[in-house]
């Protein structure tokens, strides 16, 4: 075969032309895995969760609220469930990032089938402290998710999500549940649930997502997909806020958290933290850590008072460490199998006793039938019971060792002093198993018994009954049949005279 040159000009070509399929090919497969995930930060001052969320003051830390809002160490009542209510909480700080996304615990309880007004998420430029939009205020300038719960228009599709966009120029369609205004919306029943409703809000890339969790399980990562908005623009900066009002009708309206994520795209730094706290953050900080020790001191004081005994020493025996409390547990497992095996011996006793009384009938009923008359029918032969009795002597000899292999594991049970000994354990474990192939046996042996005590080839028979002695001889049976026949007739010739006699008189 002849060789076939190449010029070195398209050796080149071709080495290029490779690479570029090489990362088309790259391109492609990541394109085919899908986009990078978001970088996810959770930020603290713009979230709010239980059990301590109330200060001594009243405030929720980085957080207004105004209007009929109660907080509470675990929760913040947005409205009671008071006719006519409004109230609302809002973040101090506006945001400084663009991408976000929002977790909401809420609950919405109330006595009657229909509730009212509802509840609203908010992400806006300005704060809307108070107004008719669900306790916020009207004309906004960002995005409210509102969960609507009473039918305005009459159209029946409510409790319902919504969810509303406003550039600081449109009016609230109350009438019509924000339907001419809604950019996208789902039906769901967020009231009276036997968990908590979560709300999950996620923009990104301007695309706005609405999740919800239904109420009905426990799993907080169970959601479900709501609603979806393209091509979405919000404010770069922004409060976040969430309300709620009543009306004619009223519900308790309930969020246990409110938890904001920062979203970064993949490959951008993210913005660094805020590092320094402001100076009247500072010294109210300072203030309450001063109070909190000041208070720690008088009960210190006051415990050293009513405890004389104890004045400098620490009270570490009223706290049990883990380890501590592994080994009383370890402990009380093993009284328990101490009792439960005192019990299983105690049994064993009462079939002990049992199995020897039984042995003693039989050898008692062996003695007397040898002396009896041989080859009676329905009597059973000196073979079948001296087979009963060797199987109840092999059952008192397993019980017997059953009752030992007791005993020795009662032993190892009561000598185990340290609680992590594997041996022991083991042995321990081992002992059980014995125990209960032994009573499978017993259990085995008992089935059997009835088959083993008689021959395969006898089966027995029932005894046949005596002659009946009969009390009627011949003689008086015919005799008793003439007295009938005579009885008989004379009572026809008695019949046909009285007829003869009644016949005279007509």
């Amino acid at each position: 075969m002849a060789a076939v040159s190449v010029p070195k000009g398209s050796l080149l070509v071709l080495f290029c032309l490779a690479c570029r399929l090489l990362r088309a090919a790259d391109a492609t497969g990541q394109a085919e895995k899908g986009p990078l995930l978001p970088h996810r930060r959770f930020e603290y001052k713009y979230s709010f969760k239980g059990p301590h969320l109330v200060q001594a003051d009243g405030s929720v830390p980085f957080w207004a609220h105004t209007g009929n809002a109660i907080p509470s160490a675990d929760q913040i009542r947005i409205t009671p469930s008071l006719k006519s209510q409004r109230g609302s909480v809002w973040t101090k700080n506006k945001s400084i990032f663009e991408y976000w996304e929002i977790e909401v615990t809420f609950r919405v309880t109330g006595r009657g089938r229909v509730g009212a007004d509802g509840l609203a998420v908010w992400f806006t430029e300005g704060q809307g402290l108070d107004g008719p939009v669900f306790g916020a205020a009207d004309n906004w300038n960002g995005v409210g998710i509102f969960f609507d719960s009473f039918d305005n228009d009459a159209k029946k599709n409510n409790p319902a999500v919504v969810i509303v966009g406003n550039n600081g120029k449109l009016n609230y369609d109350h009438q019509n549940d924000g339907s001419t205004q809604a950019l996208a919306s789902c039906q769901r029943d967020f009231r009276n649930k036997p968990y908590p409703v979560r709300a999950k809000i996620i923009y990104y890339q301007k695309i706005l997502h609405v999740l919800i969790n239904n109420g009905f399980t426990p799993d907080r990562d169970d959601y479900e997909f709501c609603a979806k908005v393209e091509n979405m623009v919000l404010p770069s900066q922004g409060y976040f806020g969430i309300s709620a009002a009543t009306g004619g009708l009223a519900d308790d309206h309930d969020v246990l958290s409110f938890l904001t994520f920062q979203l970064t795209e993949p490959g951008k730094v993210a913005p660094a933290p805020d590092t320094e706290i402001p100076e009247k953050d500072k010294e109210k900080y300072q203030e309450e850590f001063e109070h909190f020790q000041q208070e720690l001191d008088k009960k210190k004081e006051e415990f050293q008072k009513e405890h004389p005994d104890v004045e400098g020493q620490i009270a570490d025996d009223l706290f049990e460490s883990v380890s501590d409390r592994e080994l009383r547990q370890i402990f009380e497992g093993q009284n328990r199998i101490h009792l439960e095996i005192k019990q299983l011996n105690r049994q064993l006793d009462m079939i002990l006793d049992e199995q020897r009384r039984y042995v003693s009938m039989v050898s008692e009923e062996i003695s007397k039938r040898g002396t009896g008359v041989p080859g009676q029918q329905g009597q059973v032969s000196l073979q079948g019971f001296d087979t009963v009795v060797k199987t109840q002597e092999e059952v008192l000899r397993q019980v017997g060792e059953i009752r030992n292999s007791m005993g020795e594991t009662l032993r190892l049970v009561s000598g185990v002093q340290h609680p992590g000994s594997a041996g022991a354990i083991y042995e321990t474990t081992q002992h059980f198993n014995d125990i209960k192939e032994h009573l499978h046996v017993v259990k085995r042996d008992i089935e059997h018994l009835v088959q083993r005590n008689m021959p395969s080839n006898e089966k027995p028979k029932c005894p046949e009954l005596p002659p009946f002695p009969s009390c009627l001889s011949t003689t008086h049976f015919f005799m008793f049949v003439a007295v009938q026949t005579v009885l008989f007739i004379g009572y026809i010739m008695y019949r046909s005279q009285q007829e003869a006699a009644a016949k005279k008189f007509f």
